[in-house]
């Protein structure tokens, strides 16, 4: 059984910020808890990127912030799948344009959805989860 077929069934999340105003960040860890019980997808926090299959992205990237999410982009194992939450991690939100701030999440790394909003509801980044995991179901029966 490929590897792509075993994360269809439990993906595990790894959480990254990159120096937001930490909503993005409230709003993601929420969505985890058991009010929204993700487990029901089979969806869990991974311990270390090196164990997780999507990595949640937030805040606006910085030059220094790049550095270390491609680093931790290249630890994570293949098939790697991005999601971009909020506003900041879609597109540097408020702070694009600064001297500091390259962008959004897919300017160093490729994003598989986004969740736009400032911030965005739970419900919304579940729902992202759930469609990523819906394309993940349709790449894996392609194969």
């Amino acid at each position: 059984m490929s590897r792509i077929r075993i994360i269809c069934r439990s993906p595990w999340i790894a959480h990254f910020n990159t120096g937001a105003c930490n909503g993005c960040d409230i709003e993601v860890l929420t969505a985890l808890t058991p009010l929204y019980d993700p487990e029901r997808f089979g969806v869990k926090l991974a311990p270390s990127v090196r164990h997780a299959d999507i990595l949640v992205v937030t805040g606006p990237i910085t030059r220094k912030a790049a550095e270390r999410l491609k680093r931790l982009y290249e630890q994570m194992p293949r098939p790697r799948f991005v999601i971009a939450v909020g506003t900041c991690a879609c597109s540097g939100g408020v702070f694009r344009g600064s001297y500091s701030v390259i962008g959004g999440a897919d300017k160093v790394v490729p994003v598989d959805i986004y969740v736009p909003g400032c911030p965005p509801r739970p419900e919304a980044i579940l729902d992202a989860i759930l469609k990523l995991l819906e394309k993940i179901k349709l790449i894996s029966v392609r194969r």
